[in-house]
C-alpha cells in the first residue's frame, strides 16, 4: 500500500535502490505493512529552480502515501526515518523535503492487473 513518489532534479546521481530498499524498511519499521508492499517511483525533472535559481543546488521531494488511521507520531517518525536516509543518500548541495500525507481508506484501491 504504501506509494512513495520522489521527484527529483534529472542530472542527480544518487543510488535509487538502496533509497528504495531503506524507505521501505523504514516504513515497515514504523507502521503495520510489508516490504512487497511499498512502491517507489522516481520521477526525474529536467527542469526546476530552487530559491532564485543561482545556488545550482539540486532538489529532491518525496511524498509517502499511507492509509489513513496513523498516528501523528508515526507519520513525524516516518518523515524524520525518510529524511535521514535521503540525507545520507544524496551527496551534493540540494534542497530536500519529505511529506507523509493519508489515503483515504473508503475510496482507495489498489490492486496487482495481471
Amino acid at each position: 500500500m504504501p506509494q512513495i513518489l520522489v521527484d527529483h532534479s534529472a542530472d542527480l546521481d544518487f543510488d535509487r535502490a538502496v533509497f528504495a530498499e531503506e524507505v521501505h524498511r523504514a516504513i515497515t519499521e514504523v507502521i503495520d505493512t510489508a516490504v512487497p508492499d511499498c512502491k517507489t517511483v522516481f520521477r526525474p525533472a529536467a527542469r526546476y529552480v530552487v530559491g532564485d535559481g543561482t545556488t545550482g543546488e539540486a532538489v529532491v521531494l518525496v511524498e509517502i502515501k499511507i492509509l489513513a488511521g496513523r498516528s501523528v507520531e508515526q507519520r513525524a517518525e516516518l518523515t524524520a526515518r525518510v529524511l535521514a536516509v535521503l540525507e545520507s543518500c544524496v551527496t551534493v548541495p540540494a534542497a530536500i523535503g519529505v511529506e507523509v500525507t493519508e489515503l483515504d481508506r473508503a475510496t482507495y484501491r489498489f490492486v496487482h492487473h495481471r
